[in-house]
């Protein structure tokens, strides 16, 4: 994720605020649940499985080694293509659903075309309709902006949603679950804050992810 480099003016002020809001979002939320715990109506032990294989505690996906249990990971896919997001489920199963299904299609269409050095070698990867659910197709861009975002008032989900590229933010090793959902996504976004890639403030400037800037009323609506 490139970073946008400021000096320390005005601007950088409200920067600062923006930065001060998000993480005062993060580490107030250790006991606060913003979405209802699901019901544990679909399995992701299958997905849970593959990356505590082929992914470290770092968010590095050993592709090769994945690439021989593709068929393993293209049937859990599948089976999330059919058992879709009833009205009856819980909020947090509901977004952990869409969730897994962005990151382990987006693994899936790396999968599909390996070997290759950035998924940018996909041509407009985020905007393939590929993506499987009850009788509709999606595009990676559909699920994030057309439903995710939409739908769930959860901003630490640009801290879980992977792109593949080295700029985002790690993947998880390990399924995200309804009823440790906060807990993830709360460690997912202390990770991305602290890393010292994606945000840095020294005495003459400020360096922060231009995911902040992109998305910085999903961040500050959540404290306005």
């Amino acid at each position: 994720m490139a970073l946008t480099t400021v000096k320390l003016n005005f601007s950088v002020m409200r920067k600062i605020k923006v930065i001060v809001l998000i993480v005062g979002l993060l580490f107030g939320m250790d006991n606060i649940e913003y979405v209802i715990a699901g019901t544990g109506h679909v399995d992701h032990t299958a997905w849970s499985i593959l990356l505590r294989k082929y992914v470290s505690t770092d968010g590095v996906v050993n592709y090769r080694e994945m690439k021989k249990e593709e068929d393993v990971l293209n049937a859990y896919i599948e089976k999330l293509g059919k058992d879709t997001p009833e009205k009856t489920w819980g909020e947090n199963e509901k977004l952990t659903y869409w969730i897994n299904l962005y990151n382990a299609s987006t693994v899936s269409l790396i999968l599909k075309n390996y070997p290759l050095k950035s998924i940018r070698e996909i041509d407009k990867p985020w905007d393939i309709v590929f993506v499987k659910a009850g009788d509709k197709e999606y595009s990676l861009n559909d699920i994030e902006h057309e439903i995710i975002r939409k739908e769930f008032d959860e901003p630490r989900i640009h801290f879980a949603l992977v792109c593949a590229a080295k700029s985002c933010p790690p993947l998880l090793n390990e399924a995200y679950n309804a009823d440790k959902l906060n807990a993830q996504l709360h460690q997912q976004g202390v990770k991305f804050i602290n890393n010292p890639k994606k945000n840095e403030i020294a005495v003459d400037n400020i360096k922060v992810s231009k995911l902040f800037d992109w998305y910085k009323g999903d961040f500050t609506k959540k404290v306005a």
